[in-house]
């Protein structure tokens, strides 16, 4: 048995396709399936360990983006995407797998189109309440479709999609507070903030934090996750702002989360301030009172309906960026982690909303399209 997996371009592809591979592996080994075999098609490998650990084999083909908007690279991205469409199918039609597992992005698109041309069952997983243009392409096509939000369900054939949840990975389902604070170097007497900008970062949250920070820091304690590539300059910038203040032990920024911080983090973590992307779920599944603050340019806007249809779960509050003062900011802080009734309905709230077995419905529904496929 072979299932490929495909998408690409960021970790809210790639993170909810290692956690279906998480399952497949745990579900072959129960059912006895010795012969199953993992790939993984895409542009990038984006973490080889992590591909590594999970027994997957990575499959490189070339891949171009197709904007919406007027951009030289569009032109250059062509040949990029009809290179990727011919080795695509090459590579396809040499692994021939019993079923492709799709999350979308630019990345899965040659894969997509291979497994069409070539009659290999695919399942869709759209993570956003508005799902991209591929997801919807694919759709029409595919076996089963998988969602994560109900609203999404308005975009897609209703007789084939399932409402799912969005797979996580089981190092980071939940949280664990043992040794967290040490691990840290925090103080277990004052409530932590965890910031978190997705995978690249985010600058809008990285400055109004910076902003904020000396009185952040007088009240509570910061945990602030950058990307890789603004680590250095948030560290200069707080070190200049934070100068002579005793309190600049309480911030700890970060360049990134690895599945330990994350675990230690979120098993301290008061509150979260965070974008609107895949995080959603993660935060949701810990159990963790929220400040949304969605991208203003997201492709179909969907990082703002997502964290508008979250918020009606009553698990968050929502601040857009054209409303993202420091005043506002503190403000809403304040007013969450000054309210014990608020956090735990909020809390409440968020665990309602997440749905941890997420990943164990598709591997189970991708075993069985494989084991019909498979037996052909």
């Amino acid at each position: 048995m072979k299932i490929l997996l495909t998408g690409g371009g960021t970790g809210g592809h790639f993170y909810p396709l290692i956690a279906i591979a998480e399952k497949l592996i745990e579900i072959g080994d129960k059912e006895k399936i010795i012969d199953m075999k993992l790939y993984y098609m895409s542009d990038k490998p984006y973490d080889k360990h992590m591909l590594f650990e999970s027994s997957i084999t990575y499959v490189q083909i070339p891949a171009g983006k197709m904007r919406t908007y007027f951009s030289i690279k569009n032109f250059f991205d062509m040949f990029n995407t009809a290179t990727g469409l011919f080795f695509g199918l090459i590579s396809m039609f040499f692994i021939y797998p019993d079923v492709v597992i799709s999350k979308g992005g630019y990345a899965a698109f040659p894969a997509v189109f291979a497994a069409k041309l070539l009659r290999i069952p695919v399942i869709v997983h759209e993570s956003d309440s508005h799902p991209g243009r591929l997801n919807v392409w694919t759709a029409k096509f595919a076996k089963k479709i998988a969602i994560s939000w109900p609203e999404a369900v308005e975009y897609l054939p209703k007789e084939k999609t399932a409402l799912t949840g969005q797979p996580i990975r089981k190092n980071i389902l939940h949280g664990d507070s043992n040794g967290a604070y040490d691990f840290f170097k925090l103080n277990s007497g004052l409530p932590v903030i965890l910031v978190l900008g997705g995978s690249q970062g985010a600058e809008t949250i990285n400055n109004i934090i910076l902003q904020i920070l000396p009185e952040l820091v007088s009240k509570y304690q910061v945990i602030h996750q950058t990307g890789v590539s603004n680590i250095e300059d948030v560290k200069g910038r707080s070190m200049l702002i934070m100068e002579n203040n005793k309190n600049i032990s309480r911030f700890v920024p970060l360049p990134y989360l690895n599945n330990l911080a994350t675990r230690k983090a979120s098993g301290i973590a008061t509150l979260i301030i965070s974008r609107a992307g895949s995080a959603i779920f993660e935060i949701a599944s810990w159990g963790i009172p929220s400040i949304i603050i969605p991208i203003s340019n997201s492709n179909g806007d969907h990082q703002r309906k997502n964290a508008f249809n979250y918020a009606r779960t009553g698990a968050c509050e929502v601040i857009e960026e054209s409303n993202l003062t420091p005043h506002l900011l503190i403000s809403e802080i304040d007013k969450i982690i000054g309210s014990k009734d608020k956090l735990s309905k909020m809390k409440e709230s968020a665990l309602g909303f997440s749905n941890p077995g997420a990943a164990e419905e598709i591997a189970k529904e991708a075993i069985k399209i494989a084991q019909a496929h498979y037996e052909l």
